[in-house]
């Protein structure tokens, strides 16, 4: 293939990649984003494969037809709960990938079939130690999300000491990869390294900061991308990774912003810390929750004119998304408006709620952003809280003392009258106790999401 054909195709494909991106910015959009996106990244990688000669068509077209059924399977079986623990893989296996494709192509250009110069041993090094790290940390966020191990935090005597000292190992051993780049084992010292520290920097991260670690994973995903290009040589590569890095960096800035956190805080893995309630929560709320059937819930929508339906973690765990839209159809069949308040870090990363909602085929439009919703929740008749329970606590505007001051919050106590739809009195991922549920608007209804909505809906068919 000619030079030009090669880049005008480069070209066509990081447009594709550019609009790609702005459809992701809507929801109404999206899938066409997501569509744009793959045919760029077919283009990149059908051209990339063709004009390097890296092995037979035959075993391309292997490799494409392997990729494109795995891809389809864990598409159509993945169910829309667990598409947090789906993003953390995939950010892995692109650090992962990364790191490998660097290591490679040090091995090569050592043998004599490469340049060996300072813009190569500097971005071998950024995309190993980027790469290492990417790989582990999704890996351990992976573990957290599918709760093969605690989504707590993990701390321990001495934790920051020892990741500073591990992430100044890493940038030692990346210096001297540069200065002696004949070395090929040190390359494999910096990524055992590195991985340690990818480790490090992720388990004393908790469920509640998960949509920010996510986020900035995908940023780091994006950044080794980037170094290997350079290493590569590969425009294409370059700039998908700095538009995934840049993104992705951009996206974890918002989600700090929205929990209240510390970006540094996130980059140094010193988020999380969970404080554990100096009382129980049978001795913080001492009677004062007032329970609910769903007849009795049935009877606040009668004279309801406006409802509000904040969905959380509980709604994905049970899969209510559908239970929910079927709600949602009753009352507005009954004139009453029904929008829902999306919270920014409801759920396990970011748009969760927006992806299961969607799946529901719930209209873009009903979904309303924290910053639109929350001026309205004083005209509001109703708001259903299902399954959410930080994301809605009075404590981050009450106690600057409390693990989430400070975090913007969806205003629900504000509306004149509340149904939570939970399990139990079970704190949230921050550890501490809701004074919304002991509120003398709120009605509580304890029962399984899913389960909860649907006997709420054959109440409401009784009236």
């Amino acid at each position: 293939m000619t030079l030009t054909l090669i880049n005008l195709t480069y070209l066509i494909a990081s447009v594709l990649f550019i609009f790609g991106l702005k459809g992701l910015t809507h929801p109404r959009t999206s899938l066409r984003g997501n569509m744009l996106g793959a045919l760029g990244m077919l283009l990149a990688v059908v051209v990339t494969l063709i004009d390097r000669h890296i092995v037979s068509y035959e075993i391309i077209f292997i490799g494409l037809f392997a990729g494109s059924v795995i891809g389809i399977v864990l598409a159509l079986k993945v169910q829309m709960t667990a598409m947090p623990q789906m993003v953390a893989l995939l950010n892995g296996f692109g650090g992962g990938a990364s790191t490998l494709v660097a290591g490679a192509a040090l091995i090569e250009t050592i043998h004599g079939e490469g340049i060996l110069n300072a813009q190569f041993t500097i971005a071998t090094a950024a995309s190993g130690i980027i790469g290492a790290v990417t790989f582990w940390g999704s890996m351990v966020a992976f573990a957290k999300l599918h709760e093969i191990i605690s989504g707590r935090p993990i701390h321990f005597s001495g934790q920051q000491i020892l990741n500073a000292v591990t992430g100044l190992f890493s940038l030692i051993i990346g210096v001297l990869i540069i200065l002696n780049p004949a070395n090929t084992d040190l390359y494999w010292v910096l990524i055992i390294i590195s991985s340690v520290l990818g480790i490090l920097l992720v388990i004393p991260i908790g469920g509640a900061d998960m949509p920010v670690v996510i986020a900035l994973l995908n940023s780091y995903s994006g950044m080794a991308a980037a170094a290997t290009g350079f290493v590569l040589n590969n425009n294409i590569l370059i700039i998908t990774g700095s538009l995934v890095g840049a993104s992705g960096i951009v996206l974890t800035r918002i989600m700090c912003k929205a929990m209240n956190r510390s970006l540094m805080n996130v980059l140094l893995g010193v988020t999380g810390t969970i404080k554990k309630s100096a009382i129980s929560a049978d001795e913080f709320y001492k009677g004062r929750v007032k329970s609910a059937t769903p007849e009795e819930v049935a009877m606040l929508f009668e004279t309801a004119r406006r409802v509000v339906i904040v969905p959380g973690y509980g709604l994905a765990i049970s899969q209510a998304q559908h239970a929910v839209r079927d709600l949602a159809n009753l009352l507005e069949s009954r004139g009453v408006v029904v929008e829902f308040a999306i919270h920014p870090v409801a759920g396990r990363m970011p748009g969760h709620m927006n992806v299961l909602l969607a799946e529901a085929d719930i209209p873009y439009e009903k979904l309303k952003e924290m910053d639109v919703i929350n001026p309205t929740f004083e005209q509001t008749d109703v708001a259903v809280v299902i399954g959410a329970n930080d994301v809605v606590n009075p404590l981050a505007r009450t106690d600057p003392k409390s693990p989430i001051a400070g975090m913007p919050i969806l205003n629900v106590d504000k509306a004149r009258s509340v149904v939570v739809i939970k399990r139990s009195l079970s704190p949230g991922f921050a550890g501490i106790p809701n004074p919304l549920f002991a509120a003398d608007n709120t009605l509580m209804l304890f029962e399984d999401g899913k389960k909860g909505v649907h006997d709420l809906i054959a109440a409401l068919k009784e009236i």
